[in-house]
């Protein structure tokens, strides 16, 4: 496939599921390449003009900023919506939400529950929509972890990666993540709390292709043992905090902490999508570790995001 920026032009960005492993890596060359420029100090503005609609159901520190902050250095224009803003699935249908906004602006980036809603905002939106984060997916999430692992480990191929914690969203978008760049991925989850089937497969089936492994255990010590990065996240989302003292409970064994990290190669880096809840899925010693690069993780969300937006709309 021809992987120059206009074969991303126009493309919805709902999930890693729908690109090949060349459009993923041509979004990681074109990061590198904006992420250089910016700290060279060169102004790059090929947007001037173009307006991206932001629409935030669930609120948040890194997706909002690295996207506006993104579009405004790339020279063109986000406007935010929160969800005052809009009578989203509820005074007005989505499809005609999707249809009014596209008169407006270039593209659509929304944060919201249900992947269905970013679905059919989709299809009826004529103009590309990104998912910033659904209950069941974080695709850009796991594109700033591929840039960060590369840019740590100067490789993904053969990379072994350890998701410890709940198989939530960002449990499924780094299995896609890694197995279309046939990077292992290995996931521990409590029963109960697994990653969705359809995320399993879809990984596995990639993984075929890349000769990745993709593993889902019980046992965080197996998915850790000899693993190049270790990766967790928070044990309750937002829209669970009525489960919150259950998890705690089901989740304690599966702590990221010293004694865990002993399965882990010598030279492990450790991430998590932020914000963190130290003493719970993660422990300070680890955290805040030489081994952690959650804050080059953070920063690599405006980098990534900067990539998707040129290769959309430019």
């Amino acid at each position: 496939m021809n992987t120059t920026i206009s074969s991303l032009k126009g493309k919805d960005v709902l999930t890693l599921i729908d690109f090949s492993s060349e459009q993923i890596y041509e979004l990681l060359a074109i990061a590198q390449q904006l992420k250089q420029k910016q700290q060279a100090g060169e102004s790059y503005t090929p947007l001037v003009g173009k307006t991206l609609a932001m629409i935030f159901e669930k609120p948040s520190t890194r997706t909002r900023v690295s996207f506006e902050v993104g579009m405004t250095q790339l020279g063109g224009h986000a406007l935010y919506l929160n969800s005052n803003d809009l009578q989203l699935g509820r005074g007005e249908t989505i499809a005609d939400t999707a249809r009014v906004l596209a008169q407006y602006v270039d593209a659509i980036m929304i944060r919201t529950f249900a992947h269905q809603k970013i679905e059919e905002l989709a299809e009826y939106a004529d103009v590309p929509v990104i998912n910033g984060l659904t209950d069941d997916d974080h695709p850009c999430q796991a594109l700033a972890d591929l840039l960060t692992i590369y840019e740590v480990k100067k490789q993904l191929k053969g990379i072994k990666l350890a998701y410890v914690g709940d198989g939530n969203n960002v449990a499924h978008a780094l299995m896609i993540a890694a197995a279309k760049v046939g990077m292992d991925c290995a996931v521990a989850c409590p029963v109960g709390y697994e990653p969705k089937e359809q995320y399993v497969t879809a990984a596995k089936e990639a993984a075929a292709k890349t000769g990745a492994t993709i593993t889902v255990t019980h046992s965080p010590e197996e998915a850790v043992q000899a693993a190049d990065v270790i990766y967790t996240d928070v044990w309750t989302s937002m829209g669970q905090e009525q489960e919150s003292e259950q998890r705690l409970a089901v989740f304690q064994p599966f702590q990221v902490n010293s004694q865990l990290m002993k399965y882990a190669k010598d030279d492990y880096m450790f991430l998590h999508c932020l914000p963190a809840h130290r003493g719970e899925e993660v422990t300070a010693d680890v955290i805040d570790s030489g081994h952690s690069y959650v804050f080059q993780q953070a920063g690599n969300r405006l980098h990534v995001q900067k990539a998707i937006l040129v290769s959309l709309l430019s």
